[in-house]
């Protein structure tokens, strides 16, 4: 692959990764956060899914806006409005205020997670997709592994408000990598076909498309087993194993080092054995493993290490999922690409923050209610899988 290749890979990653370095960074301050402010578990995490549930919605919008303004202008917006929402957050002095400025953040947040996907599609189609994917999911995988590491370096010097500024100084970066090394992918004369009129015929379209919508939930019951993690983990593994936050961050890092580096496999596995036959092994593995270990800890096995082995073994499966599921699901709809990523985006977080919901609900600062949740979307992913990918997936591989 050529320079040019990994170029456009490298920047739409870190402008993907801004918004979750939001979360990442984030993570080891919650035990913090509620201590300084004074409120307790379940609402401290309430400033984590108002992010989620800001940035899922707000996905429906930057999309069908990078198909009627190119990709560029809404990703300046998203992130300008990301940047102010960041120190709103740091200069907050309440709960209620702190998760308002959430909510904020998330809106803006939601412009970097779905047009670097409509760009991937303007650019490639098909197993070349699948590899321009995963190389951004290689990029954008440094928000798992380094922003929890220097989230607990921030907090141990400055405290959790130090978070919300570094990533409004990520966010500036951000701008300036728009401004000077992204070029426009959406020509002029394509723009001129959509509008919100189009937008919502658009919509109409692909919420009729059961391949699409299919694929969609597959990948989204993978991520949601990833932000279930993500929600309980500062909890389970800084209260219940007695981490601190420094070796919290690594332990959360372990799991991206996994999921990225099996992602870049997706392309070699795609063009020998077709993206949908990659996909539904790796479902069926990343289902099987994630049940295993809630069987096993559900037995009375309440043991980090375990857990984290399987949390590898699985994490490291799903990073197969997640850009097949992807490319598979934009592949007939490269005409309407930015609409069809906000709809993906959308329908993956409103899938997620339900999961975070129904675990919170059930958390008692255990392991367990975490692992179950995990094991539940996964076996809901495998399910969903088997029962449904039929005959226009399989058009789709036999095309490849």
């Amino acid at each position: 692959m050529t320079a040019s290749f990994y170029r456009p890979a490298i920047i739409l990653g870190l402008l993907s990764a801004i918004g979750p370095f939001a979360i990442d960074m984030y993570l080891p301050a919650l035990p913090a956060i509620g201590k300084d402010l004074g409120s307790d578990t379940s609402v401290t995490q309430l400033s984590l899914l108002a992010f989620f549930i800001s940035f899922a919605l707000s996905q429906l919008v930057y999309g069908p806006l990078s198909d009627m303004w190119g990709r560029k202008l809404p990703l300046y917006l998203g992130i300008g409005i990301f940047a102010a929402a960041s120190i709103g957050c740091a200069l907050a002095t309440d709960i209620e205020s702190l998760i308002a400025f959430r909510f904020l953040q998330g809106i803006g947040g939601a412009a970097g997670m779905v047009i670097p996907r409509a760009v991937v599609r303007d650019m490639h189609t098909g197993v070349e997709a699948a590899r321009l994917m995963s190389l951004l999911m290689l990029v954008f995988s440094i928000s798992p592994i380094l922003a929890p590491l220097s989230g607990s370096v921030v907090i141990e010097f400055y405290g959790w408000r130090g978070v919300f500024w570094a990533v409004t100084v990520a966010a500036f970066i951000g701008l300036v990598l728009l401004a000077t090394q992204m070029e426009e992918t959406r020509p002029v004369e394509h723009r001129r076909e959509s509008s919100i009129k189009a937008a919502l015929s658009a919509y109409g379209l692909l919420l009729r498309d059961k391949n699409f919508l299919t694929l969609t939930f597959i990948g989204g019951l993978g991520i949601s087993s990833f932000l279930v993690y993500l929600a309980n983990s500062p909890f389970v593994l800084i209260e219940h194993y007695g981490l601190t936050p420094a070796q919290y961050s690594i332990a959360f890092s372990i799991n991206a080092v996994s999921f990225f580096s099996v992602s870049q496999l997706t392309g070699f596995f795609g063009a020998r054995y077709g993206l949908v036959r990659v996909m539904k092994v790796a479902v069926t593995a990343f289902a099987l493993t994630m049940v295993v270990m809630a069987a096993v800890m559900a037995s009375g096995f309440d043991s980090l290490p375990v857990m984290a082995v399987f949390l590898f073994i699985g994490y490291g499966f799903l990073g197969l999922v997640i850009p097949t599921s992807a490319v598979l699901a934009l592949e007939e709809h490269g005409e309407i690409a930015g609409t069809a990523s906000s709809l993906m985006g959308t329908l993956h977080f409103v899938a997620a923050a339900f999961a975070m919901v129904i675990v919170s609900t059930v958390f008692d600062g255990t392991a367990l209610p975490m692992v179950a949740g995990i094991a539940l979307v996964a076996a809901l992913a495998f399910i969903l899988t088997q029962v449904t990918i039929g005959r226009r997936a399989a058009a789709v591989s036999a095309a490849e």
